[in-house]
């Protein structure tokens, strides 16, 4: 048995389904389904006696501690968070006390369980805290992509507050020896992506004839990482990482923002045409930059390859045209998500 944080969200629902294939080893499922949380996404599951969902916050101590002596999980897999910069500008409080507050309560329900285990339990357990790539701050465009040995520079509330957890992690392994692992991720894309992210959003607005907003020039770069390989490195690192590193986690596809706009309107164009015969790619709409803006991203995964053998089966092609023909597909996921707050937000956010 694992539990999970987060896992409605994007990456943690793709890492459930996944892990239930891969493996079919249980799962406890704890998320708080905020906005991004979908129970649709595990629609799958139901009926599925190895899927334990329980809608709680990972801050409540006493929820986490029963969940932990009840099922005795042999690993905490934490991907619960506040995740989306642009949210982060309009309202850092959620974003620190999410993933701040948040990991620490849980850290601490962690620890005493994990201090109550009897060997060979007590030494064969796990936590493993998912994070992001943002907390290096932003390169140079002839910078070498980070490494793990990289300074923390955030420029953002959000790669703040997930910088301020991966520390605590850190400090939970070298003061108290919890048995920690981390992994710093780049931009993940892939089925279930809540369509506030810049790829969903492509498609999901091209498709209903709406602008396709691209903030300032759409030179921002960064690497993206098919989300069905960053679920295949988590569990490697699971299986086989050395406590209390940590292991960047990267697609090695840097794409500049506009190239990616123009790579899925291409897609769009051959397998769902416009109706007028026009191409998708005219309704791109240069918008003002977010304040902040960092200019890229990207990640030097050679040490995962290097000490576990991962390295990641798609490329941004083949990604991307997976991705494409989800949503396509997947027409009645993308209208229920789509409520009302969040077309407010994206208003507000994109004028």
């Amino acid at each position: 048995m694992i539990l999970v944080t987060g896992g409605a969200g994007f990456i943690g629902s793709n890492f459930v389904l996944d892990w239930l294939t891969q493996s079919g080893e249980p799962v406890v499922n704890l998320d708080k389904l905020t906005y991004a949380g979908n129970l649709e996404n595990l629609a799958s599951l139901k009926g599925d006696a190895r899927h334990v969902f329980v809608q709680g916050d990972i801050g409540d101590q006493t929820l986490v501690a029963g969940l932990l002596e009840k099922h005795k999980p042999r690993a905490v897999l934490h991907f619960a968070a506040e995740s989306h910069v642009d949210r982060s500008i309009h309202g850092p409080d959620a974003f620190i006390q999410t993933n701040v507050v948040g990991t620490f309560q849980l850290l601490e329900a962690v620890r005493a369980y994990w201090a109550s285990l009897e060997e060979p339990e007590k030494s064969a357990f796990r936590f493993l805290h998912v994070s992001t790539d943002e907390v290096y701050g932003s390169l140079g465009k002839e910078d070498p992509p980070f490494a793990e040995t990289n300074r923390y520079e955030p420029n953002s509330p959000y790669s703040a507050s997930k910088a301020a957890s991966d520390h605590l992690v850190r400090a939970y392994h070298h003061t108290y020896g919890l048995p920690v692992l981390t992994t710093n991720c780049s931009n993940n894309y892939g089925p279930y992506h809540f369509p506030e992210k810049l790829i969903p959003l492509i498609i999901v607005n091209a498709l209903a004839g709406k602008p396709l907003p691209v903030y300032g020039d759409g030179q921002q770069i960064r690497d993206w990482l098919y989300v069905g390989d960053h679920c295949s490195a988590i569990r490697r690192v699971l299986e086989a990482g050395r406590l209390g590193e940590t292991y960047n986690v990267g697609g090695w596809n840097e794409q500049a923002n506009l190239d990616v706009v123009k790579i899925v309107c291409g897609i769009l164009d051959e397998l769902q045409p416009r109706a007028d015969g026009k191409r998708y790619a005219e309704q791109i709409t240069f918008v003002k930059d977010r304040p902040g803006h960092d200019r890229r991203y990207a990640i030097d995964a050679r040490k995962l390859e290097r000490e576990l053998g991962w390295k990641p089966a798609e490329t941004f092609e083949t990604g991307i045209r997976k991705t494409v023909k989800w949503y396509l597909a997947n027409g009645d996921w993308v209208r229920n998500v789509q409520s009302g707050a969040y077309r407010e937000w994206i208003s507000r956010n994109y004028g």
